[in-house]
């Protein structure tokens, strides 16, 4: 059983930046598609950005593009999410995930991910 544990989440002004780290509790690690959510109240859970095994491919949500950046340590078994240029909208629960060891399914949907931590919120005030 993987455990994934974010933090770095916290109140920040609206073009602040915060960098969400997420550890993960076993070796397969490196054998993970990893991902970013986010659930704001009273809406569903969203893809907001996902990373390749190895770390060389990344994808992200429009709505993020050009202010995130996810990134991987394979070594150190964490990702991470850097967030700049943050906007009140960007406020909500944000939740790490892995998809299952050797897996390779879509990045975007939360059907995919096997495995998810517990959240870290992140309000952004404006």
């Amino acid at each position: 059983q993987v455990h994934l544990e974010e933090s770095g989440g916290g109140l920040v002004q609206a073009g602040g930046s915060l960098r969400l780290s997420c550890a993960a509790s076993e070796r397969t690690f490196s054998t993970q598609r990893m991902g970013w959510f986010r659930q704001a109240p009273g809406k569903e859970r969203e893809f907001v950005a996902a990373i390749s095994k190895s770390g060389t491919n990344t994808y992200y949500a429009d709505s993020v593009k050009g202010r995130f950046t996810i990134s991987r340590d394979n070594a150190k078994n964490t990702v991470y999410l850097q967030m700049n240029s943050l906007k009140p909208e960007d406020t909500a629960v944000y939740y790490c995930a892995a998809q299952r060891p050797y897996y390779s399914g879509d990045y975007y949907y939360t059907s995919e991910y096997d495995y998810w931590g517990q959240g870290t919120q992140v309000t952004v005030s404006s």
